[in-house]
């Protein structure tokens, strides 16, 4: 996808893809020096949020902090579930674009009645019942999104979690190397997939997603039922070897992102092979299967994954002739607190 073709550049979805570049580049990791602060007052962290908000950005954060040993406990789940968890010995942050997501608001309301003391809220809007509620709300430099679907947002909430965990360890990646993620993430965007792929992915009537539990292909399997209308699904690590074959058909797709080495062969032999199924690979090297290859910038591995499979989307939408900004039933926002 590029801003130069009109069939592209009329969704406002494309136009809010197309500004994450710019969101890397200048994103600065010291935004979150006083949050680091409060989270380690208690090294226990607990992020919630609903849909995009949560996906990505939280278990993103809870990946990178278990690669690297795991410096904090860190634990997400949806803000409804929440209400039943006992959180005063945890700091809770809630993502929420709007800042008027309904769950999210009645945690917070519930934790306050209760005295948390930690209550850190995240939102790309100002004067919205999220600031009311926390007892310190952070504000994205996105700006607004008209799209359905949440892009940049993501983006930026996940930079945000991730610099949490690099000004704890006094980590410098994400500053040091944020020029080389936007000129990466801008070719990523405008890459060219081939037409082979799009095409299967169009007739296919629905998608699988596999790969590592980080976030991105969970967040992508989102993504394609806002942007494509399809169904879809996430197989995370190895699930789509352990007895889900059974129920696949040849005509389906499986888009594997960042596929561990290890299991290449047994998803060719079971899928590809004895399913008939289409498997297409995002990664950074070559793959056995047809394969998205992408740079790879430290520190910005899965934001680069996740805008590969975004680029594959909004072709799948364009081809299909799709509205990509408007779909029939999806809502900006999935649940709004209404006062009172």
């Amino acid at each position: 996808m590029n801003l130069r073709e009109e069939r592209y550049a009329r969704f406002a979805l494309v136009r809010e893809m197309m500004e994450t570049p710019e969101i890397l580049a200048r994103f600065d990791p010291a935004v979150a020096d006083e949050a680091c602060r409060i989270v380690e007052q208690t090294k226990r962290l607990f992020l919630t949020g609903e849909g995009s908000s949560r996906i990505f950005p939280a278990k993103n954060l809870i990946y990178e902090n278990l690669r690297r040993g795991g410096i904090w406990t860190i634990a997400t789940d949806g803000a409804r579930q929440a209400h039943e968890y006992r959180l005063q010995d945890f700091t809770v942050f809630a993502a929420s674009n709007s800042g008027k997501t309904k769950e999210v608001i009645s945690l917070f309301m519930k934790l306050a009645e209760e005295n948390h003391p930690r209550r850190l809220g995240l939102t790309a809007n100002k004067g919205v019942k999220l600031e009311e509620v926390s007892t310190q709300c952070y504000h994205l430099t996105c700006g607004p999104e008209n799209a359905v679907a949440a892009t940049k947002s993501v983006v930026e909430q996940a930079l945000f979690y991730r610099a949490l965990l690099a000004q704890a360890e006094g980590d410098d990646l994400l500053r040091v190397s944020r020029t080389e993620a936007a000129e990466a993430a801008r070719h990523v965007l405008e890459m060219s997939i081939d037409p082979g792929l799009i095409e299967k992915l169009v007739a296919a009537p629905l998608i699988y997603f596999a790969g590592r539990n980080n976030g991105v292909a969970e967040e992508l399997t989102l993504k394609t039922n806002e942007i494509t209308r399809k169904k879809s699904d996430f197989l995370e690590g190895t699930y789509a070897v352990h007895g889900i074959e059974e129920v696949m058909d040849a005509n389906e797709v499986m888009v594997v992102i960042d596929l561990f080495p290890a299991e290449m062969e047994k998803f060719q032999q079971v899928l590809a092979e004895k399913v008939g199924l289409t498997i297409i690979a995002i990664a950074a090297e070559p793959t056995i299967f047809p394969t998205i290859q992408i740079p790879t910038v430290p520190g910005y591995e899965t934001v680069l994954q996740l805008l590969a499979g975004w680029n594959l989307l909004v072709e799948v939408g364009v081809a299909m002739g799709i509205d990509l900004d408007k779909p029939v039933r999806a809502r900006k926002i999935g649940n709004e607190f209404q006062p009172g």
